[in-house]
């Protein structure tokens, strides 16, 4: 099943259960998909809902902690249930022996010699990789196997 479907067959069973939090937190994404589709008039694959998935996971990192900063911990707690949903969708992510494997392919693939090819790195990397490592991640290996 695509990703897309099931994350409409989950809003259903969701509303069924009254798994408010839920349903919620996917009919806030199936927002954002339907938005880039209709944005750019194609139909996503599951990558591109990978890719929004992992946006969204982003932000909510980022909330959790602000709202940690401001000692709001019933955000916290809500941010937490929202990330834990989020990546029951998203492939399981490396580990950094499996990422600098494969850094260190697509290093010689590309031919890189120094820092200055870093740009041509980072895009067959995450071309490679996709949503299993975030970009923080891979630019700091990046970072320290070309250097």
């Amino acid at each position: 099943m695509r990703l897309k479907e099931q994350i409409k067959n989950d809003i259903k069973e969701a509303m069924r259960a009254k798994e408010t939090a839920k349903r919620d937190t996917l009919r806030n994404i199936q927002a954002a998909i339907k938005q880039i589709e209709v944005d750019e008039r194609r139909e996503l694959g599951d990558a591109d809902v990978e890719a929004i998935l992992m946006k969204y996971a982003k932000q909510r990192e980022d909330a959790k902690v602000q709202f940690a900063e401001g000692g709001r911990d019933d955000l916290v707690a809500k941010e937490e249930a929202e990330l834990a949903l989020i990546k029951t969708y998203l492939p399981e992510p490396m580990d950094d022996t499996e990422l600098e494997s494969i850094l260190k392919e697509v290093i010689a693939s590309v031919g890189a010699q120094s820092m200055k090819d870093m740009g041509k790195v980072m895009g067959a990397a995450k071309s490679t990789i996709g949503s299993r490592a975030d970009g923080g991640r891979i630019n700091v290996m990046v970072k320290k196997l070309l250097s």
